[in-house]
C-alpha cells in the first residue's frame, strides 16, 4: 500500500474518499489512480502484526454505524414562536443557494456538557463549537460568537429541532441575522446533513465522554479533520475547498457592487 494511503485512512477517510480524490487530483494519468476495492484488498493483505491492526481499526472507524441518538426519549419541548421548516425558503431545498445551515448540540457524558455542531447545506462545511454548558443561555452565546465569523451572505437561515437549548432563537436571529426554522417532532432526517455530521463527530468525541475536557485545539483539529476530507457528493472536493470559493465568489460580487470601497464591512 501507498504511503499517502495509508496516512488518508489513519485520517479516517474511506477507501471510496481515497481513491475518488486521486482521480481528481490526477485526472489524465490513470496510472495515479486505484480503485477502493483495491485499497481493501491492499489492507487484508498486510502481514499480521501492527500496522495490519492499524489499517483496519482505521477502516472500522470510516465506516463505523451509529444507533438513532437518544432511542426511547422523547425530544418534545415548548418553544415559544417557533417558525416550521415549511416556512423555510424553498430555494434552500436543493442546497444551489448557500448559507442555508443546520445545527444541533452533541451532548457529553450525564448532559453536562456540550459541543455546538452546525454545518452549510451547499458545501457541506462544518462549525463546531465548545458550549460551556446545555442550556439556552449557552447556545445563545456558542452560536452566536461562532456564526460572527461568517460572512453575513453564508448567514441565510439555520435549521434545527426543537431541543430546549433553542428556547432563545429569537435572540441568535437578532445577533447573526439568521431566521431559524424548526423541524417537525421526531424528524431527523430533515437535518439529514447535521445528523451524518453527528455520526462522524462520534469517531473522535464517543458517548458518555465530559465534552468540557475538550480543549480549543483539539475541537479545530477535529473540525479541520472534517473540513479536509473529499466528499462523494461533491464530487470528491473537500468542504473547504467548495466553502472557500463560495466566499471569494460573494466577496468579489460584492467589490462588484460597491467599486469604491463604500459598505464593504461585515
Amino acid at each position: 500500500m501507498g504511503r499517502w494511503v495509508r496516512f488518508e485512512l489513519q485520517r479516517a477517510l474511506s477507501p471510496e474518499q481515497i481513491a475518488g480524490r486521486l482521480k481528481r487530483m490526477n485526472p489524465t494519468d490513470p496510472s495515479q489512480h486505484v480503485s477502493h476495492e483495491t485499497i481493501y484488498s491492499g489492507v487484508y493483505m498486510l502481514p499480521r502484526g501492527e500496522l495490519r491492526t492499524q489499517m483496519i481499526e482505521a477502516l472500522r472507524q470510516a465506516h463505523a454505524k451509529r444507533m438513532p441518538r437518544a432511542r426511547g426519549v422523547s425530544r418534545k419541548t415548548n418553544i415559544a414562536d417557533i417558525v416550521p421548516l415549511a416556512e423555510r425558503p424553498p430555494e434552500a431545498d436543493d442546497r444551489r443557494v448557500p448559507g442555508h445551515w443546520e445545527g444541533d448540540f452533541v451532548k457529553g457524558a450525564r448532559n453536562a456538557s456540550a459541543i455546538g455542531t452546525a454545518i452549510e447545506r451547499t458545501s457541506r462545511f462544518v462549525l463546531l463549537t465548545q458550549m460551556n454548558g446545555c442550556t439556552a443561555s449557552h447556545a445563545l452565546a456558542g452560536f452566536s460568537r461562532r456564526f460572527a465569523g461568517v460572512i453575513p451572505e453564508l448567514r441565510q437561515s439555520l435549521t434545527y429541532d426543537r431541543g430546549s437549548e433553542m428556547a432563545r432563537h429569537k435572540e441568535l436571529t437578532a445577533a447573526t441575522g439568521m431566521p431559524i426554522y424548526f423541524c417537525d417532532p421526531r424528524s431527523p432526517w430533515q437535518r439529514a446533513s447535521n445528523e451524518n455530521l453527528n455520526g462522524l463527530l462520534r469517531q473522535f468525541l464517543p458517548k458518555g465522554m465530559d465534552l468540557s475536557t475538550i480543549t480549543p485545539q483539539k475541537l479545530a483539529y477535529i473540525e479541520a479533520m472534517l473540513n479536509d476530507r473529499p466528499r462523494k457528493v461533491l464530487d470528491f472536493r473537500t468542504p473547504r475547498e467548495v466553502y472557500t470559493e463560495l466566499v471569494q465568489n460573494n466577496l468579489a460580487s460584492r467589490v462588484k457592487q460597491y467599486p469604491t470601497g463604500v459598505a464593504l464591512q461585515g
